[in-house]
């Protein structure tokens, strides 16, 4: 009897292989193999759904014989829910912007959800990022880069798509808002430079718009006057990476001025600042003059650069951008108290050698 089960299995699965052999595998050919019902192969699959152990065992052999895979897609887009979510991006290239969204897309998989990147350009058209959202019946989106926010907030709006800024200017009270605490960043910048003894400070900046870090740089004036500090000098490269800040050290050094610190817009422009100004001029830093960034990429930390920053996490900045916009997915018809329309995540000081911290205070 035995003998002959084992031998109509074989049969049956020689005869679903053979009529699948050009074709993807389904769940009725994971059926007919194990043995059992179409429900079956669904609970099986199903996170939490109830299926007798013996039964679940039969279909999982079964489905890894025929290279099954559960359409997971399809399966949402007949629940009218995909549980795609929108990752809008741009300068992928920036270690703390990589860092911020490999953190989203994690936080998002742990929240069953299915992130999908679609990177931009700054100026770009976004029509054509608006248009795949909706053909792929996202359940929400989230960006942050420069990205042009009102007119994908107007057209999220429109299709009823939940959204999510990082480090964004607010577009309406429909739209969540995860932003650092910017002017506590501007604040912290201008204090340490002045707590190292610099009193004439040069900027190192970007020509390219940005919100958060405009933000940051008017904070700072605002308290660099506030404490008395003379800012003798502007310069900036075309945008705020390592390239730009090449760009602005050349600037700086053909401009001749004195100064004893400088304020870096963010810390991946600051890194070639640093470079050039040491390659190029043999600038000693902080003997010198002192250099103060933002973001806390990693490559601050590096002893080549020692670089004291002002610290915004990633991985906070992830969960507060994430839990706003599934607590607007949840409840799509009301505002959630516990998920505010505008979340404010803090900023550390983080000093190094650049401002002349010694060893045994680097890094706290």
């Amino acid at each position: 009897m035995l003998q002959h089960s084992r031998a109509g299995g074989r049969r049956r699965e020689t005869h679903v292989k053979q009529d699948r052999q050009h074709r993807v595998p389904t769940a009725d050919d994971v059926a007919l193999l194990a043995g059992v019902s179409r429900s079956a192969v669904s609970r099986t699959f199903t996170e939490g759904a109830s299926v007798a152990p013996a039964t679940r065992e039969k279909v999982v052999a079964a489905a890894r014989s025929l290279g099954y895979r559960v359409n997971f897609l399809a399966r949402s887009l007949s629940r009218q829910r995909t549980n795609l979510i929108g990752l809008v991006v741009s300068d992928l290239d920036n270690p703390f912007r990589a860092a911020m969204m490999d953190q989203i897309a994690r936080r998002l998989i742990e929240e069953h959800y299915r992130p999908f990147v679609l990177p931009t350009a700054t100026g770009g058209d976004t029509r054509h990022l608006i248009d795949m959202m909706v053909h792929y019946n996202v359940c929400g989106a989230i960006v942050t880069g420069d990205a042009s926010p009102g007119e994908i907030a107007e057209a999220c709006a429109a299709y009823g798509v939940p959204l999510t800024l990082i480090n964004k200017p607010e577009v309406g009270p429909t739209v969540a808002n995860v932003s650092m605490d910017m002017d506590k960043a501007g604040r912290l910048m201008a204090e340490e430079l002045y707590a190292a003894g610099c009193r004439r400070i040069a900027l190192a900046g970007q020509e390219r718009q940005s919100y958060s870090i405009g933000r940051r740089r008017d904070s700072f004036l605002r308290h660099a006057r506030r404490l008395g500090l003379d800012i003798v000098g502007d310069f900036r490269g075309p945008v705020q990476n390592y390239a730009g800040g090449v760009a602005a050290a050349e600037a700086f050094l053909a401009a001749g001025v004195t100064v004893d610190g400088v304020h870096c817009g963010n810390d991946y422009l600051a890194l070639g600042f640093l470079d050039h100004l040491r390659r190029r001029a043999g600038l000693r830093v902080p003997e010198d003059l002192k250099v103060i960034g933002c973001d806390d990429i990693a490559e601050a930390g590096w002893l080549s650069y020692d670089l004291t920053t002002i610290r915004q996490d990633p991985v906070e900045v992830a969960r507060s951008a994430v839990d706003c916009l599934i607590g607007q997915i949840d409840a799509p018809d009301r505002p959630s108290p516990s998920m505010p329309a505008a979340k404010i995540v803090d900023v550390t000081l983080v000093r190094r050698g650049s401002t002349g911290a010694a060893p045994s205070s680097r890094g706290k």
